[in-house]
């Protein structure tokens, strides 16, 4: 079996002070990371707010043998985010390692949902992760390397009842990843998404009791950390929970092409079947690839 270590890795990992930022901090800890436990210390709904959390993970961190400092700060202010950045620099001399993982939860469906309450959770889970990427990004690009991982969804991947507003920032992750991947890759960068499934306070109240006994927050670390660490991948989005592991991967269908006097909605619908034909489905290594494939099929269909 091959060994994941990290020799000389600093990292921050944002939404540590409970559930699964928690555990992946002290098992990068454990690791020897060193590591930056963010938690801003509010309520599931993102209210309220205090140091506290994160100050305890940095203890139990530190009562195992590790080394951690902690950041209170909310990963929407963006000044606050230099500067836990910045501090953990001072400290440690770099930061190699980031792991988007603050969120928050203000499920409604979406007729009852408030602009206020979809525009927060966008705020916290998709601007807060481009946050923390940008005020680290300069700094792996120098040094050549960096892991980063953000946080996606089930929801966000194939949709769940009341989170319109989770689902659209969860899904956004992807589409950062994707031209994260495209910029950073040839500098070291490596960037991929976890989509978890555990029971945290986020899933308290929306899972049964017997799923949330085998839905350890732990299970999920493990692929986490293989994320971090210089063997990952890039572009790639892992999905985790209670012992399973499994990759998640977004495909297209051949489809068809059609001549411009034939281009109509009635074309569309009687030709249905073959563009939801999954025989060829492709997974393209940019946003390219779309464009290129219509346009090898125009020439296929034009050389008869």
């Amino acid at each position: 079996m091959s060994t994941v270590e990290f020799n000389d890795r600093v990292a921050i990992v944002t939404g540590a002070g409970a559930g699964l930022g928690r555990e992946h901090a002290k098992e990068l800890a454990r690791r020897g990371v060193k590591v930056v436990v963010n938690d801003f210390g509010g309520a599931r709904d993102g209210t309220g707010g205090s140091a506290t959390v994160a100050e305890q993970v940095v203890a139990e961190i530190e009562a195992e043998g590790g080394e951690a400092m902690a950041a209170g700060c909310s990963v929407t202010d963006m000044p606050a985010v230099e500067k836990m950045v910045a501090d953990a620099i001072a400290k440690w001399g770099h930061v190699d390692i980031l792991v988007n993982n603050a969120g928050v939860l203000r499920d409604k469906s979406f007729h009852k949902m408030t602009m206020e309450d979809f525009q927060f959770v966008m705020d916290v889970h998709l601007t807060g992760s481009a946050n923390c990427t940008k005020a680290v990004w300069d700094h792996m690009r120098e040094r050549q390397y960096g892991r980063i991982v953000m946080t996606t969804s089930s929801t966000g991947l194939y949709g769940n009842f009341g989170q319109a507003n989770y689902g659209a920032a969860k899904l956004a992750l992807v589409g950062f990843m994707n031209t994260l991947h495209q910029e950073g890759a040839g500098k070291g960068i490596h960037t991929n998404c976890i989509s978890p499934v555990a029971a945290t306070r986020m899933t308290e109240d929306i899972m049964p009791e017997e799923a949330l006994k085998a839905l350890v927050p732990e299970a999920v670390t493990p692929a986490v950390v293989y994320l971090c660490s210089d063997g990952a991948p890039s572009k790639t989005i892992l999905t985790a929970g209670a012992g399973g592991y499994a990759a998640a991967k977004i495909f297209e269908t051949e489809g068809i092409w059609l001549p411009e006097d034939k281009r109509s909605a009635e074309a569309i619908a009687e030709n249905m079947e073959q563009i939801l034909d999954e025989t060829g489905m492709q997974e393209y290594a940019n946003g390219g690839g779309q464009g290129g494939k219509f346009f090898r099929r125009m020439q296929e269909v034009m050389k008869g």
